[in-house]
């Protein structure tokens, strides 16, 4: 399972790893995703992944 945020869909990021001689070989960066339980509009709890940017910005995500 990949590792995506669920609020804002933030996921993983490809690009060049750059050695001191300049060799250029491909990599990924993953998101900093939580699994975190979040309370939904009907009262019921709910565990998702979320990124830590989300979990920092007001109202985004009502915490359990």
């Amino acid at each position: 399972m990949s590792k995506v945020c669920a609020i804002c869909g933030k996921g993983q990021q490809s690009g060049n790893k750059v050695s001191h001689s300049n060799r250029k070989y491909r990599r990924s960066w993953g998101a900093n995703v939580q699994k975190v339980k979040v309370v939904n509009p009907n009262g019921s709890t709910q565990s998702l992944y979320v990124c830590t940017r989300c979990l920092r910005t007001d109202g985004a995500v009502k915490r359990a």
